[in-house]
């Protein structure tokens, strides 16, 4: 990852959903509406992918001030975070003190082979430089034991609302957007099995009918932000 982003996400240590709120403002729709739609998907995924690890250990990389961490915190036995800006680390800290967070080089992940059930990096692809994405994701799938995920959450490219708010937001002038295909590209190269995408974020709502509605239509490549997922062999 270039490294010239950290001092960037340094400055958005206590701004960062304040930043967020005023690009996603013209939807009328709150960032802690977005960050209840992760975690209901990433709740999804771990019933689909891995009913036999009832207990998963996960690593969040790219993790910021680790603001969805608290939505997660029933659904794992233990949550690591990794993330290049300092900053953002100390607040994560602060923030969640059961958990352990790491500031890395955005290079080589601190951790062994085989190391957790799950990767989970969340709109973090597309500030990687392109010529670093293969080498992102061989890590995320490095450190994953067999029969593990890994899953990258990403703006879709296609939804004309999120490109509005990514063009709003001051911290993704850099960004490089990957569409549905691409991402099952790199994830395929990357030796993962089982690849697949899962649109969601299609209603200004997280409430069951529509939720259940949601997932009926995940194949539909219109929602405001994508699911990638691939199982470790």
């Amino acid at each position: 990852m270039d490294n010239t982003t950290q001092p960037e996400f340094d400055a958005y240590r206590d701004s960062y959903v304040d930043t967020v709120e005023q690009s996603i403002s013209f939807s009328g729709l709150s960032h802690d509406f977005f960050q209840q739609s992760k975690a209901l998907m990433i709740r999804d995924l771990l019933a689909l992918r891995l009913p036999d690890r009832p207990t998963p250990k996960l690593l969040d990389v790219g993790c910021g001030i680790g603001a969805l961490h608290p939505l997660l915190s029933g659904m794992f036995s233990s949550i690591q975070g990794v993330d290049i800006s300092g900053e953002s680390i100390e607040r994560a800290k602060l923030e969640n003190p059961g958990n352990l967070y790491n500031v890395y080089d955005g290079e080589r992940l601190p951790f062994a082979d085989n190391s957790f059930d799950m990767t989970l990096s969340i709109c973090v692809m597309h500030h990687v430089p392109v010529e670093q994405w293969t080498g992102f994701m061989a890590e995320l799938t490095r450190v994953v034991s067999p029969g593990g995920m890994v899953c990258l959450i990403e703006h879709n490219p296609v939804n004309p609302g999120t490109r509005l708010s990514v063009a709003r937001c001051p911290f993704d002038e850099d960004a490089m957007l990957l569409g549905t295909r691409k991402m099952r590209g790199y994830m395929r190269r990357a030796g993962l099995v089982q690849v697949a995408t899962r649109n969601f974020v299609f209603f200004p709502t997280n409430r069951p009918k529509f939720r259940a509605l949601e997932r009926r239509l995940h194949w539909l490549p219109l929602g405001a932000q994508y699911a990638a997922i691939g199982q470790v062999q």
